[in-house]
């Protein structure tokens, strides 16, 4: 039988409440709850109807390319390299007692990342690919506004920075540089940073929010803001809302423009143009 009260203590019972913006009482009460819920509502509701617009409408190629052969050492190394980093990290929340915090995006960008490395090339994994890209934004957050406050065990802060370089840099440039799957839509293709949106929209308000509110635990900064916020106040969702969106067209579309030159510079062509 299993013992929840056991797993419930490896899962959030090291989370120190004391430590600013890891979350406790003051901070699931930072906004009122009528607040909190109307802005749920109205930007979940704007989000269905964009989700609903964007069915049926993204560009896939009839063909995939061409899958760029001769790289299987370089793709398992840096699989090793990936799975260690991430294994190392795990095993921090395991030791601390905050597995919960595997929950937050970039651990989860991680672990999509690991399953692009790992799968066959095939159309589903070009939708995993294309939607990865324009989340990307998170890790260049999470390096331009690091919250390592409460990471206090050796190397944890360090594994902080590679795991973060691995997911912005090192692992989508190397994806892109295979081909195959993971090729780049147009620039001028909006669509895949549209339905990103949507998707991001869902796991951080109605996943994230309501876990955290239950639990008292500042997922992704759902709850109240990150001590690195530089619009922590009242209106910071709301802020949110609007800059959030931004960035997933702004990065991704930046990585668009960046990985297509990549590619013209390593092979002299763009790719296979979509059909």
């Amino acid at each position: 039988m299993i013992d929840v009260k056991y797993v419930t203590d490896v899962l959030y019972g090291g989370v120190d409440f004391t430590l600013p913006g890891n979350g406790g009482k003051e901070c699931a009460e930072f906004l009122p709850l009528g607040q909190r819920v109307v802005e749920t509502v109205v930007y979940e509701l704007f989000t269905i109807l964009v989700f609903w617009k964007m069915l049926g409408k993204v560009s896939v190629p009839e063909d995939l390319p061409a899958y760029r052969e001769g790289s299987g050492v370089g793709k398992r190394l840096l699989l090793v390299v990936h799975c260690l980093v991430f294994g190392i990290e795990i095993g921090f929340k395991f030791a601390t007692k905050q597995v919960i915090f595997l929950l937050n995006p970039c651990h989860v960008i991680t672990a999509i990342q690991i399953y692009l490395l790992v799968e066959p090339p095939s159309k589903r994994v070009l939708w995993v690919f294309r939607i990865h890209n324009y989340l990307l934004f998170g890790a260049l957050q999470a390096i331009l506004f690091p919250v390592v406050n409460t990471r206090l065990l050796p190397f944890e802060v360090a594994t902080y920075w590679i795991q973060h370089t691995l997911i912005l840099i090192v692992v989508p440039f190397f994806l892109v540089s295979l081909q195959g799957p993971f090729v780049l839509e147009p620039v001028w293709d909006f669509t895949w940073a549209t339905l990103t949106f949507t998707f991001f929209s869902f796991y951080m308000l109605l996943f994230l929010q309501p876990l955290g509110m239950i639990l008292h635990i500042n997922l992704n900064n759902m709850v109240c803001p990150a001590v690195s916020d530089p619009f922590s106040g009242p209106y910071y969702r709301i802020i949110a809302c609007c800059h959030q969106p931004l960035l997933i067209f702004l990065i991704g579309k930046i990585f668009c423009i960046v990985g297509h030159q990549f590619v013209k510079a390593l092979y002299g062509t763009e790719g296979k143009k979509e059909e």
